[in-house]
């Protein structure tokens, strides 16, 4: 096996069904987790459901079940998310779990152990909502003038005891990690995260007594642990901690952590804190992306226009829909989505400039050739430049991918598809057939060739529709990661084994609008 790569989303709060910004973050880690794979590394991709917490025991009381059952419940609604939308994870973590109590009790003795947990009072605002504390400099009006989170969610005067975790301890330490590596990306959050740190860092809240939906405190058991100690720990948890052989030695510190951007600070500020405090390394990476927005607004129920990714990749096809949410947008910034958006960039990519490329590339070497390869054919200039400009869009997609820009990754695979499309145009087999047959058969082996080259570049985006392809093709299913570019001798081999193409099926078909299609 390759080098290790650990890579996470954050776990999903299932107080409701998934929404897009779910299926948004599960397809880029996704993504992510095939790229590294067809790149050789050894990959742990792990996501999950974060169960506790006082929106979860008011959601359960508000639906007369409890807190278990309505996590139980709502946890499957992400699973059959992932399997709707092809999420190969590796673990599927639920704090829940027997492992994750022990995970997390053990990482609180470490920090008590390291004096940084004492016991007081807690006095201050509260956002049930985002199971956050906020500072009164924080807080903005509302419409009626009452307070709000700097997210605009309701917030509440907590008074309690509680223990606290000597967050201000660690300020220094933690703008010396952000000065002096990529720890926070893209730029834009590590400055909003510089900033507040900068500002002085006051000693957190770390357990509640006013519920008991929760991890238990070692040694105050009428004390539960507060929801991001509990939710952060699952990044250790799934590795096998506090066991630190095995998995945890092999794939931690995680390579990239994969979160929205609305809670960078808890992966940022309090995360790192917790894991110096505890004597454990830190995570390379967390990475804050945008949101999705529907029609440029952001999707809530009061405005109902939430979506369910499950019949949104039903409508539309599901690579087709992973295609377009990491084309679309730029990863780091918001983005938007309509159906006449999906419609317009999978007709104009893969349906126009792929697929029917790969579609009638096969379509004549099936009809001109008897679907027979042919090895050793002279090749001109054209073909050259063909050839290179193919290299150079994969090149461009794989050093953009391992940025997570994969907008630009796609742009630059685009561009290598215009040029295939543009050869086929100049070189126009269907007049070479009867001019010059050998020089058509070489038009069309080339074709195949960078038909295929492109398949396996863009695979990590759309791994079924390719599959497909490449079943056509006679690519056998161990050549189909990158190490498969660098063989020089495939199509020799292939053509030499008496494998010939059949007529072909296209794996990107139009699609259209219709009253039906979600809005």
């Amino acid at each position: 096996m390759g080098e290790p790569y650990y890579i996470t989303t954050a776990i999903s709060y299932p107080n409701g069904k998934p929404h897009i910004g779910h299926a948004y973050e599960a397809i880029a880690a996704d993504v992510i987790a095939r790229f590294k794979k067809a790149e050789g590394f050894d990959v742990r991709f792990q996501t999950g459901t974060d169960e506790h917490g006082l929106k979860m025991a008011q959601k359960a009381r508000d639906l007369g079940t409890t807190p278990a059952e309505l996590a139980t419940e709502m946890s499957g609604y992400f699973k059959d998310m992932c399997d709707a939308l092809n999420i190969g994870y590796d673990v599927f973590i639920r704090t829940t779990e027997p492992r994750h109590h022990s995970a997390t009790q053990e990482l609180w003795r470490r920090m008590e152990a390291n004096g940084d947990l004492y016991l007081d009072r807690y006095e201050g605002w509260y956002s049930v909502r985002d199971e956050a504390y906020y500072d009164e400099s924080e807080l903005v009006a509302g419409e009626g003038g009452e307070k709000l989170s700097p997210q605009g969610t309701p917030v509440e005067w907590t008074v309690e005891e509680s223990w606290f975790f000597r967050l201000s301890r660690y300020q220094d330490k933690l703008i010396e990690l952000y000065n002096s590596s990529d720890f926070i990306r893209p730029e834009t959050r590590k400055n909003e995260i510089l900033r507040f740190v900068e500002g002085g860092l006051r000693d957190l809240s770390v357990s509640r007594t006013s519920f008991d939906w929760g991890i238990k405190v070692p040694g105050s058991e009428n004390h539960v642990m507060y929801v991001w100690v509990d939710a952060l720990t699952n990044y250790l948890t799934g590795l096998g901690f506090p066991e630190e052989s095995g998995d945890f030695a092999k794939f931690w510190p995680a390579d990239v952590h994969l979160i929205g951007k609305d809670i960078v600070r808890f992966h940022t500020v309090y995360w790192p804190a917790f894991l110096m405090s505890a004597g454990l390394d830190l995570p390379k990476q967390v990475f804050g992306h945008g949101f999705v927005l529907n029609r440029g607004q952001k999707e809530s129920k009061s405005l109902g226009n939430v979506t369910d990714p499950i019949a949104l990749a039903e409508t539309f096809g599901v690579d087709t829909l992973r295609y377009f949410f990491l084309r679309e947008v730029a990863f780091g910034q918001d983005g938007s989505w309509s159906p006449e958006a999906i419609v317009t960039r999978a007709n104009a990519e893969l349906a126009n400039s792929f697929g029917n490329l790969a579609q009638r590339s096969l379509s004549m070497i099936f009809k001109n050739m008897d679907g027979e390869l042919k090895a050793g054919l002279a090749e001109t200039e054209a073909d050259a430049q063909l050839r290179a400009a193919v290299a150079e869009g994969i090149a461009g997609l794989r050093k953009s991918f391992d940025e997570l820009s994969f907008s630009e990754g796609l742009e630059a695979w685009m561009r290598a598809v215009f040029a295939c499309n543009q050869y086929v145009d100049e070189q126009a087999p269907w007049a070479l057939r009867k001019s010059d047959p050998e020089r058509m058969n070489a038009v069309l082996m080339m074709l195949f060739r960078v038909v295929r080259d492109l398949a396996l570049a863009v695979r990590p985006v759309v791994p079924a529709s390719i599959d497909k392809l490449l079943d056509q093709m006679g690519i056998a299913p161990q050549a189909r990661d990158f190490s498969a570019l660098n063989d020089i001798e495939w199509f020799e081999t292939l053509a030499g084994s008496g494998f010939k193409v059949d007529k072909p099926v296209g794996v990107f078909p139009r699609l259209e609008l219709s009253e039906e299609t979600p809005a």
